[in-house]
């Protein structure tokens, strides 16, 4: 009968069937909600400037996203261990390529590669996948053979983080450097490196940051938002103001908000880039401390679903790729958020799966499809 015949309609229904069955859903639903509540973050950020457009993008995005996550969620586990060296170094040369004249410049970094019909693609968002699936590779094999990482595979892993996040400070890019170089550091930190290597890293990492500071690899753009950052009084009429009524527009919201739409500061368009780098701030105005800290929760679920499918991973390769995404996502939403505080300096990063960008939400969406195909995996077994 059609119905039992092996790679038969009914025997690849069924196995799809049972591929979204072992689904990580709670992780699927949590990330989906921050879509969505994002979406009307944007739309109040926006609308007095530019209708529902931002809204629409938005959720256009998202539906990408969502589609994104879905193939990556059906690639075979093994295809996509196969398949992470080739995805590394393609995510290699859109960094090379947008230090080319095909990239073009953004707010003081040239990080961006415009393409027709008014789209642009940001390949450092990318470039954080990628380097989840490359340590993972690099690490993951020598684990799976019951040793820990040596010298060599620590430099090797090292080479692999630093060759992404060079090209990035090269932009330069600050804070997807960091966000990098966060996600890199506790790759190896989960692959049970020595901690004697462990200190040499942060040493590493350390001597970056003195380097980026004291020559002239950032650009005047960013070493204005660290200076701001350090003294807000510095900049008033620029970086200064924008962070400062960024904490009037925050603290105006108290425990419930001023309601949706209906924040001051927000529909009366008093900060700058909104709907990308500080989405927090309208939720903040509008939903109040209770509607901030909500969606802090779920985002700490998600980091949280991201640990648990590391633990029960099946093998080392998706505990550390899915080790990397939750540190990637906790590292990235603590910036974000500390800068809209003023307890961070502004870097220019994204809120996961809330701010306003189609490079941004492809990202975040695709590690979400990351670890949903471990858990797949690891439920298969099971």
């Amino acid at each position: 009968m059609t119905r039992s015949r092996p790679g038969g309609t009914w025997s690849r229904a069924s196995g799809g069937a049972a591929l979204w069955g072992r689904s990580d859903w709670g992780l699927v639903v949590a990330a989906l909600g921050l879509s969505l509540v994002g979406a009307l973050l944007v739309w109040s950020a926006t609308r007095h400037q530019a209708g529902s457009a931002y809204l629409v993008r938005h959720l256009f995005n998202t539906v990408l996203g969502v589609a994104l996550a879905a193939a990556v969620t059906r690639t075979g586990y093994q295809l996509l261990r196969a398949l992470a060296p080739l995805l590394y170094l393609v995510s290699v040369a859109g960094l090379v390529l947008v230090l080319t004249p095909v990239g073009s410049t953004v707010n003081g970094s040239h990080s961006w590669i415009l393409l027709p019909g008014g789209f642009s693609v940001q390949p450092s968002e990318f470039a954080k996948v990628a380097l989840c699936l490359g340590l993972a590779i690099i690490l993951g094999e020598r684990i799976d053979r019951q040793a820990e990482p040596d010298v060599r595979d620590l430099l090797l892993a090292v080479v692999v983080a630093a060759v992404p996040i060079g090209l990035v400070m090269l932009q330069p890019d600050l804070g997807s450097a960091t966000v990098l170089g966060a996600l890199a550091f506790g790759v190896i930190a989960v692959a049970g490196t020595p901690k004697r290597y462990l200190a040499a890293a942060t040493a590493f990492v350390v001597a970056g940051v003195v380097v980026a500071l004291t020559t002239p690899v950032l650009s005047a753009y960013q070493r204005d938002r660290l200076t701001a950052f350090a003294n807000p009084q510095a900049d008033p009429q620029g970086i200064g103001y924008q962070t400062r009524q960024v904490r009037i527009a925050i603290g105006s919201g108290g425990w419930q908000g001023q309601g949706l739409f209906e924040g001051r500061q927000t529909q009366g368009g008093f900060i700058p880039y909104q709907q990308t780098d500080f989405v927090f701030s309208v939720a903040g105005e509008e939903l109040g401390f209770l509607g901030a800290a909500g969606l802090l929760v779920l985002l700490g679920f998600v980091v949280l679903r991201a640990v648990l499918v590391a633990a029960r991973a099946q093998d080392a390769f998706g505990r550390l790729m899915a080790s990397g995404v939750a540190v990637w996502f906790l590292f990235q939403v603590f910036e974000n958020v500390g800068m809209n505080l003023g307890i961070t300096p502004v870097t220019g990063l994204p809120l996961p799966f809330l701010s306003y960008g189609g490079s941004s939400m492809f990202a975040c969406w695709l590690a979400v499809g990351l670890v949903n195909n471990a858990h797949v995996a690891a439920a298969g077994r099971r």
